[in-house]
């Protein structure tokens, strides 16, 4: 699993800009393996689809994955033939490799894959997309299981989709429905920052960008499809079945182990309702304590069992000090990974010393009621002795709480700590450039004012001639700048604002 740091943290989640009509707003990704027969009809039924129904500019990429048919001649007629289609040649297979090649050098802010036996009704491109564009959502995807969702396929796909989506819930929690669905999408300035992250580059690949994505926080919008299954299909099953779940296993481990800094990732996009101050409300009291009581419980469990255990061959206070000092050590461990949400290994001693701390408050507070209990009664009965144990432990557990609460595990979010790097903003400059910070007299503001009206890009049917050469020289670019800093030159340009259109523009051409 890949631990790199990622380029930077992500920019405000906006509506994307409407730009010059040459500039592609949506670039979709077709990945094939030896598909001459599959391709060209694909490529032309899509292409057809998008002219009519897709507002804005588009491309369509042609990821040929080492074909050793004639797939790559006919990717380079089709390229030659319509403008809005190209082709790329890789030297290796993989469609998880074909992705993150092709969507690492597009320039499209939204970029999307499909398979090319267009299973997926094409009529769900638009709703997919859309949330992207508007910048509600920063992945999307087609999901076969969702209830709405229209789907033809024999018994033996339905149950191996099913029950890998189940394993996926098992075992890496994810909320998402539907993992092995070949119709995603994703906001460029997010894949920018997640493809780093991603190690697979087969089929597993888009299950584990989906995985790692949802543990960031990210929002995953689901688009329910009609599918029709491809009896030609060439996937094989048995094979992608086996790598699919070594893949879950490795990203399991890798989770579970704190090896991946997804706190990079976390709460990236400023404006979260989460992140909004609440006066006398404390921060993830309701969850910390369902996880503490959960805990707490299961740590009782195991302090009784040891002290029987420990009994039978000891005094009470012997059994009782040592059944509580190795409790104490695994409820500290679990109390630090599932109540308090802290992961890896850094700060674990200091943590397992500051609980034999309040092991040891606990360890006076139930050894002193024991030494009550027997001065009252010299021979009192074992039940006896574990009643007044579980009454002492309760005591014991709200005191825990607030000491783990307010001194281990205290929430170090409210300290100061060093200045954060300015939020990444876009400046939209005609003329085919982008301007640095430093030229400008005053620093790149964080939030721009409203922009002015302006009509959407529309197609043109033909190409058209500029009437002067300001014009003809006039194009929209981006470039990422933080805001009185100077550009971060590790990665491409953040999202953009989305001019407002009026009701009244529309094509001419359009009879509506």
């Amino acid at each position: 699993m890949r631990t790199d740091s990622s380029p930077g943290d992500l920019p405000a989640r906006e509506h994307l800009p409407a730009t010059d009509a040459g500039t592609p707003v949506l670039d979709v990704v077709i990945p094939v393996y030896n598909e001459e027969k599959d391709l060209q009809p694909c490529v032309l039924r899509l292409h057809e689809h998008l002219k009519r129904t897709f507002p804005y500019a588009f491309r369509i990429t042609v990821a040929d994955n080492a074909s050793t048919d004639t797939t790559p001649q006919v990717a380079a007629r089709l390229a030659a033939r319509l403008p809005e289609v190209v082709s790329r040649r890789l030297e290796q297979k993989g469609r998880g490799r074909a992705l993150r090649t092709v969507w690492s050098a597009s320039d499209a802010p939204v970029l999307a894959y499909m398979d090319v036996d267009l299973s997926t009704d094409l009529n769900a491109l638009l709703p997919l997309v859309a949330p992207l564009i508007s910048g509600h959502s920063d992945l999307a995807i087609g999901s076969r299981l969702a209830r709405s969702s229209r789907v033809v396929r024999g018994a033996k796909r339905e149950f191996i989709s099913r029950s890998y989506n189940l394993i996926l819930r098992g075992s890496l929690q994810a909320r998402f429905s539907d993992a092995q669905c070949g119709f995603k999408a994703i906001r460029r300035d997010v894949a920018q920052v997640l493809l780093p992250l991603v190690e697979d580059s087969g089929w597993f690949f888009d299950t584990e960008m989906l995985v790692l994505a949802e543990r960031a926080g990210l929002r995953i919008h689901e688009v329910p499809v009609d599918w029709v299954d491809d009896p030609d299909s060439t996937v094989h099953i048995v094979r992608t079945a086996t790598d699919d779940l070594k893949g879950v296993w490795r990203v399991g481990r890798a989770l579970a182990g704190g090896s991946l800094s997804l706190d990079r990732l976390a709460r990236p996009f400023g404006d979260d309702p989460r992140d909004r101050e609440l006066t006398d409300v404390p921060k993830g009291l309701a969850r910390q304590l369902v996880g503490f009581c959960v805990v707490g419980g299961l740590s009782t469990l195991f302090y009784l069992l040891l002290y029987s255990g420990f009994r039978s061959f000891s005094g009470s206070q012997v059994a009782n000090a040592l059944a509580l000092l190795v409790s104490a050590v695994a409820n500290t461990a679990a109390n630090r990974r599932l109540t308090f949400g802290v992961r890896g290994r850094g700060g674990a001693v200091r943590h397992q010393a500051q609980g034999l701390v309040v092991f040891g408050i606990g360890l006076v507070l139930t050894s002193g009621c024991l030494a009550a209990l027997n001065a009252a009664t010299n021979d009192p009965a074992h039940s006896t002795e574990l009643a007044v144990l579980i009454a002492a432990n309760l005591a014991a557990t709200v005191l825990r709480f607030l000491l783990f609460r307010a001194w281990v595990f205290p929430d170090r979010r409210d300290e100061p700590s060093a200045p954060a790097p300015s939020p990444v903003v876009a400046s939209h400059r005609p003329g085919g450039h982008a301007a640095h910070p430093a030229a400008a007299p005053h620093p790149m503001p964080v939030r721009p004012g409203p922009p002015a009206y302006r009509p959407l890009p529309q197609r043109p049917t033909a190409p058209a001639t500029p009437s002067s050469p300001t014009q003809a020289a006039t194009s929209y670019d981006t470039a990422p700048f933080r805001a009185g800093d100077a550009a971060d030159q590790g990665w491409g340009d953040s999202t953009m604002q989305m001019q407002a259109v009026r009701p009244h523009d529309h094509d001419p051409r359009n009879a509506r």
